[in-house]
């Protein structure tokens, strides 16, 4: 999810540490649970992560990403190993908002921060959300957001 600022500045946030990717920056958001759309998943994977409240039609969509994805360990990778061929694929969405209530604080994350779209492509990120910037990046170049 890409809050976005009126002065054109975009959240990131700092991957825990101690998790996959740890000390890198991302998009906030997370995974979509059963009966949730994908609106409604960011919506709520902004609360738990960030402490913000919005509304999925408030979410406008800006593009997606897909690669190889992590698998489990132990005997539940060899299992999806053995179901898929290789690993598992994983698709993000990302999603921008200009509305919000709310003040971002960094819940699950080490560290929080405002960059202007041209900064975003120069943090140390998950190879996944490099397009997810650039995508972000030319949608704001024609002001369809």
């Amino acid at each position: 999810m890409a809050l976005l600022r009126a002065d054109g500045r975009v959240l990131m946030q700092q991957r825990a540490l101690a998790s996959q990717h740890g000390g890198l920056w991302e998009f906030p958001g997370g995974k979509v649970e059963a009966g949730e759309t994908p609106e409604m998943a960011a919506a709520r994977e902004l609360h738990e992560e960030l402490g913000v409240a919005l509304a999925p039609e408030a979410l406008m969509p800006v593009g997606f990403a897909s690669g190889p994805g992590s698998l489990p360990s132990g005997d539940e990778a060899a299992k999806v190993r053995a179901k898929s061929g290789g690993g598992r694929a994983i698709v993000i969405l990302l999603y921008a908002c200009r509305a919000w209530e709310g003040e971002p604080e960094a819940h699950e994350a080490e560290a929080l921060g405002w960059y202007m779209p041209g900064e975003i492509p120069g943090l140390d990120m998950p190879p996944l959300d490099y397009p997810l910037a650039a995508a972000l990046s030319t949608i704001l170049a024609q002001n369809a957001i």
